[in-house]
């Protein structure tokens, strides 16, 4: 009897991606797999990537824990960091142990792809976590004046409009992550950081043909409130054309239908972000409204239970 489990694909990274991946990850019905920027270039892994010369693996390291069957355990293994108090950034100092297994088991079997398979054997991990490249890249943005920013952690930084991320040495996509796209049933950009998370995969030759010739409904779950150095005062619309300009393909963009309440919104108005609005009524791509969020301490997060409902209503709707 044929196997009636939906492939569903995660393309992303940060904090965005692992808390989709936490939401879907016990629902039966789907075989998971998560393709991860390896572009941070930040921090620990900076650190690690001049060092060892190995990809980035901070985004991959959260993807795991959050994929992980016993999550609380390995979350505080993974991403226990040893004190740096005077940032002197020596030995492991500063460093994740998450970090350092995965530099180990690389520099061990001389593989990147089976530091990640062999480490996501040992957490359990429900899924499959694709890297998406096996490289060591450099992102690249240009701002609307003309200026080039290079690297991932200082693109927010700079005080400009981005028009546009991009590599300047030539991507390979990792052939599974391009396998996985190709026969997937549904794939989801987001939730995170347009520029520095999502972009990054979608800019790779290999991965955007592949967005292009599959026949999988690709989704775009919207951030809630706009990223201050990123995507200061967009709107809905912005965050698509933002992906489009880059060669992804969205199909439908999912939109939190709650109201943020004033208090929070005051709070993050002072934070420099704002809330993500519709301002059409009509679009090339579906929209679907649905509850995502929670207000938590006064701050916005989308909450696990209501993206796991709202991917059961998702993929069992019939394409539009």
């Amino acid at each position: 009897m044929e196997s009636q489990r939906k492939k569903i694909v995660v393309i992303g990274g940060g904090h965005g991606q692992s808390t989709i991946l936490r939401a879907i990850k016990h629902l039966d019905e789907f075989d998971i797999t998560a393709i991860v920027t390896v572009a941070d270039d930040g921090g620990s892994t900076g650190r690690l990537i001049r060092k060892f010369h190995i990809p980035a693996m901070g985004d991959i390291r959260n993807v795991m824990v959050s994929l992980a069957q016993d999550e609380t355990m390995f979350r505080e293994l993974m991403e226990y960091r040893f004190e740096d108090p005077n940032n002197t950034e020596e030995d492991v100092l500063g460093h994740s142990l998450g970090n350092l297994i995965l530099t180990a088991l690389t520099e061990q079997c001389g593989s990147f792809m089976k530091a990640v398979s062999l480490t996501s054997e040992v957490l359990n991990v429900k899924g499959q976590i694709i890297p998406a490249t096996t490289q060591i890249i450099q992102l690249y943005a240009k701002m609307d004046d003309g200026v080039i920013v290079k690297g991932e952690a200082n693109i927010p930084n700079v005080d400009n409009h981005i028009y546009k991320v991009f590599y300047q040495d030539e991507v390979k996509a990792t052939p599974e992550a391009v396998q996985a796209i190709l026969e997937a049933d549904f794939v989801v950009y987001g939730i995170g950081s347009v520029y520095t998370s999502i972009l990054p995969n979608v800019i790779i030759p290999g991965i955007q043909k592949a967005l292009k010739e599959t026949k999988a409904k690709r989704f775009y779950i919207c951030n809630a409130m706009s990223q201050p150095g990123e995507t200061d005062g967009y709107s809905v619309e912005d965050h698509v054309k933002a992906l489009q300009d880059h060669g992804a393909i969205v199909d439908s963009v999912v939109v939190a239908t709650e109201e943020i309440p004033s208090a929070v919104l005051e709070r993050y108005l002072k934070m420099g972000s704002t809330p993500v609005y519709l301002e059409k009524c009509e679009h090339d791509y579906e929209v679907v409204k649905v509850p995502l969020l929670m207000f938590d301490g006064g701050v916005v997060r989308h909450n696990y239970q209501k993206i796991e409902q709202a991917f059961v209503e998702l993929t069992d709707r019939k394409r539009g």
